[in-house]
């Protein structure tokens, strides 16, 4: 099976220290015009939060996996939830690739497959180099087309 680019962790454990410094913010505004709030139990909340940011990252880069098996795109992931999805070509109906600022600067890009179905109907596989996106995506089109013709419905 096939894992995910290193540089993935950075950008999953970015955006915790991002979403954490948020938090922070609003604390430290509470702090100042509401409640008091003890100063020094904000920032080592901070910390501890931003560092299990970074440990789950880890973890989660540890785990994700996906692989292209005969008639389907298998995936693995999750950290304290494990899941395996199976997604049959033939339910496929369209592949994106997609590379958004972030992704931009630290080189990496997303295949965003859709499905059929109205729950749940995409699946994202993040941190790819820009090239295997663009394979992963032509491969994906290619087996679902294939997909179509051997369909029995």
């Amino acid at each position: 099976m096939e894992s995910l680019h290193p540089r993935v962790r950075l950008l999953w454990a970015g955006r915790t220290a991002l979403s954490v410094s948020v938090l922070a913010g609003i604390a430290v505004l509470v702090n100042r015009f509401a409640v008091s709030l003890p100063l020094t139990a904000v920032v080592v909340l901070w910390g501890l939060l931003v560092s299990l940011g970074a440990v789950h990252a880890v973890l989660a880069h540890r785990i994700w996996r996906f692989e292209l098996q005969d008639d389907a795109l298998f995936l693995v992931r999750g950290v304290l939830t494990r899941t395996d999805t199976s997604v049959p070509y033939v339910r496929v109906q369209h592949v994106d690739t997609t590379r958004g600022p972030i992704e931009r600067t630290a080189g990496l890009a997303s295949v965003v497959v859709y499905t059929a179905g109205s729950r749940g109907a995409d699946i994202t596989v993040p941190g790819l180099r820009p090239e295997r996106a663009t394979e992963l995506r032509e491969r994906l089109r290619d087996l679902a087309i294939e997909s179509e013709a051997t369909d029995a419905v």
